[in-house]
């Protein structure tokens, strides 16, 4: 029997406050992990209210790209895909990024829409979760953005983006520490308008019968809290399920908190914690209004997706 080929490739994911890298070899149609890596840089740190990335946000973004592609090449990564998501696309000094990731790194991260990314995403999803004859939602809640995919096949049949995130709900509220409930009711307000077309969407009948799969830092942030784990476990997180009124009880709790005490719960990435009450009433807003009583968790995300788009059995030059 012929054994399958084997190859090393590296997908970085630089989204508006993580950047996340995955090291995996391919092994036929499958990949392995090797190493994966996340680090908050919050690259989108004010561009909601200036337009611009921080000159200190994409020097400390950079850093860590360099320091990822390292790694990878240091693994035999014979290929790295690197992508930007929200931040970089709304930002008018975007340039400024990618030219300094050239000049450390020699890689520039590709700008890719909303819709892009949200079909990475479901790319991902469907590969874990996805059954024949079964329909999957799969909501991203990210920093700047949040994307809503849903079809029967790895596919998706419609996505939408909108422009609100975790990062830049907060920035927009600017609430005090702990927030007040007039801070959270304007939250909730704000998450509800930007989500408004969920509803739309739930009333055409394409999410009836769907199973939701929730993606991204928060998301997994909230289950590992939920869970308390004294560190991060990919493994107890990743299939993890939460029901609606798991995260309403979890939103209360983090939001009677400072960020400070946030940041010292087990289960809690300490540079999330300004940002987590947040993502948590995203979170919360979207399964209301997509009609979900719980959403199953992924440990993955655009990472994944990139890796099986462009370095799967049926991608261009695999």
């Amino acid at each position: 029997m012929i054994p399958e080929p084997t190859e090393r490739v590296a997908a970085i994911d630089v989204g508006t406050n993580t950047v996340l890298l995955i090291v995996a070899e391919r092994r036929g149609r499958s990949f392995q992990a090797l190493v994966e890596r996340a680090e908050i840089t919050r690259l989108g740190r004010g561009v909601d209210r200036s337009g611009r990335l921080d000159p200190a946000a994409i020097a400390d973004t950079v850093a860590v790209i360099a320091r990822f592609a390292a790694e990878a090449r240091s693994l035999a990564a014979t290929r790295i895909a690197a992508v930007a998501t929200s931040a970089a696309r709304d930002a008018a000094n975007g340039a400024e990024f990618f030219e300094a990731a050239r000049e450390a790194v020699g890689l520039v991260p590709e700008i890719i829409s909303g819709g892009e990314e949200a079909r990475l995403v479901h790319l991902s999803a469907w590969g874990d979760f996805g059954t024949p004859g079964g329909r999957l939602a799969v909501l991203d809640v990210g920093g700047g953005s949040s994307e809503l995919t849903w079809g029967g096949g790895p596919a998706p049949e419609g996505r939408r983006s909108f422009q609100m995130g975790a990062v830049r709900l907060t920035e927009r509220a600017s609430p005090v520490d702990p927030p007040s409930v007039d801070d959270l009711r304007r939250m909730r307000e704000a998450a509800r308008e930007a989500l408004r077309e969920v509803a739309e969407i739930r009333a055409s009948g394409v999410l009836a019968g769907a199973r939701l799969v929730a993606v991204a830092g928060t998301v997994t942030t909230l289950a590992a809290v939920a869970q308390a784990l004294p560190e991060y476990d990919a493994a107890r997180v990743h299939g993890s399920a939460m029901s609606l009124g798991d995260v309403t009880a979890l939103l209360g709790r983090l939001a009677a908190l400072t960020s400070a005490e946030r940041s010292r719960l087990p289960g809690m990435e300490p540079k999330r914690a300004d940002v987590i009450v947040a993502g948590a009433i995203l979170v919360s807003t979207a399964l209301e209004l997509g009609g979900f009583d719980a959403l199953t968790v992924s440990d993955r995300g655009v990472r994944w997706g990139l890796l099986h788009d462009r370095f799967g059995s049926g991608a261009a030059g695999a």
